[in-house]
């Protein structure tokens, strides 16, 4: 950023300056966090007049201090100090509207200026804000490049938030939820049954069920639970559920994924109907321009290349059904084809598949390493062209240590939210970690 001030001896009356700026929601969370004003008039979630609209009205000083980015960059600039200023407020402003600031000086004397202040509405000219601003005004000359402060990155889980507005008006989708046991496993549950994603039924000891809800203060009322003793036989029953027409989608509670899985490949009672079972985590990344996908984390242990036709398949399909434009990024340690890394092999000819439709729906490229799969400047540096290279949002990986390694890197370094599904089966099979929040 290049900053120049205008001393005191160069201002004169009638001089301006003005700044535009386009209010977001992530300016509403980072004033409501520095400021302590939690007001949920200004945040992006609340109706509280019950019109069906969320408010998102950027609190009036944190309008007022769009004055103070004129005055201490523009006019008179770097090296200004307030000495006061007087406000009134003429209409609100909302998250999503462009506003431009302006300051104009009225007089001068003894080494304060007096300036006109006000914001306005660019879409209409809407006056927001008005008042005087009296500052101290710069002696010395100010005229420096590389002024820099450091980036913020909010950490919201923007990308859930829409796939559950995406969710919202359909209808509750029938869910077997198997051994919900313990408190994270029951009130996730419960959670997405307020939510209106699940219609819940409840698998596995009804004692041990009814126990977890007192323990934290569950209502089970109307909800059916099918009792059953035994991890397994809880599993089985699922299946069974599924079969009858009463569930269509299962989601694991508190047991072991090998235990939630073997009825599943059961040929009497199992779930399968032609592809591999194969794992997804749905990954919102704070930052990241849309949700990430990394597969396979969770089942496929080392995948040959069939197996990771069907992994790169099933996860364009999910990526489609959530309307994303699939763009798979299949990863090895180098970009390269290297005969001494299967990965790189299996990359080059998944890539060779998909352009000859073998593998439909979606752009697969590979092989690629991890930065130039997600950051377009690596992929550049590397001479990477196409639209994958620096954009994919599917991360197909080698086997099941480095997506284990990679997404809990996300979640626990990257602060990203992970939801874990199965596809490749009857349903969908919902299958996240036991240490996941249940919020």
């Amino acid at each position: 950023m290049h900053l120049v001030n205008r001393t005191f001896d160069e201002m004169q009356p009638g001089e301006a300056a003005e700044i535009r700026r386009l209010i977001t929601n992530d300016d509403l969370y980072v004033f409501a966090v520095a400021s302590g004003n939690s007001n949920p008039m200004h945040l992006t979630d609340s109706d509280l007049d019950g019109n069906g609209a969320v408010e998102r009205v950027a609190p009036g000083m944190f309008v007022a201090s769009l004055i103070s980015a004129v005055l201490g960059t523009q006019l008179p600039g770097p090296g200004t100090l307030y000495r006061r200023q007087t406000l009134d407020f003429h209409a609100r402003v909302h998250a999503g509207e462009e506003v431009v600031t302006r300051a104009e000086v009225l007089s001068k004397a003894a080494g304060l200026v007096r300036l006109k202040t006000e914001v306005r509405r660019v879409s209409d000219g809407g006056l927001v804000l008005s008042g005087e601003a009296e500052v101290l005004a710069p002696t010395e000359k100010f005229d420096r490049d590389n002024v820099e402060v450091p980036g913020l990155l909010v950490q919201r889980h923007r990308h859930f938030e829409a796939i559950l507005a995406r969710a919202k008006p359909l209808p509750a989708l029938l869910t077997a939820v198997v051994c919900p046991d313990e408190a994270k496993s029951l009130g996730g549950a419960l959670l997405a049954a307020r939510e209106s994603i699940i219609a819940p039924i409840l698998v596995g000891s009804e004692p041990a069920i009814r126990k977890v809800a007192t323990d934290i203060g569950a209502d089970l009322t109307d909800i059916e639970i099918v009792h059953v003793e035994g991890d397994l036989a809880a599993a089985e029953m699922a299946c069974r559920l599924v079969h009858d027409g009463r569930a269509h989608a299962i989601m694991k509670g508190h047991l072991h994924t090998d235990d939630l899985l073997k009825p599943m490949v059961d040929k009497a009672i199992g779930l399968r109907i032609g592809r591999r079972f194969t794992h997804v985590f749905v990954m919102d990344v704070p930052g990241q321009p849309e949700p990430l996908f990394v597969t396979d984390a969770a089942i496929n242990i080392a995948p040959d290349l069939a197996t990771k036709v069907d992994i790169c398949q099933n996860a364009i399909d999910l990526a489609l059904s959530l309307g994303m434009d699939p763009r798979v990024g299949v990863l090895s340690a180098v970009e390269t084809v290297n005969p001494a890394i299967q990965s790189s092999i299996d990359a080059a000819l998944l890539s060779k598949m998909a352009d000859r439709g073998q593998i439909r729906g979606g752009q697969v490229e590979g092989p690629l390493a991890m930065d130039n799969a997600v950051d377009m400047a690596a992929a550049k540096t590397k001479g990477l062209t196409g639209n994958v290279a620096g954009r994919a949002n599917i991360l197909v990986v080698p086997g099941i240590d480095a997506g284990n390694m990679l997404a809990k890197q996300l979640s626990f370094v990257s602060h990203a939210e992970g939801a874990g599904l199965v596809l490749g089966a009857k349903v969908p099979v919902i299958l996240n970690s036991r240490s996941d929040s249940p919020v």
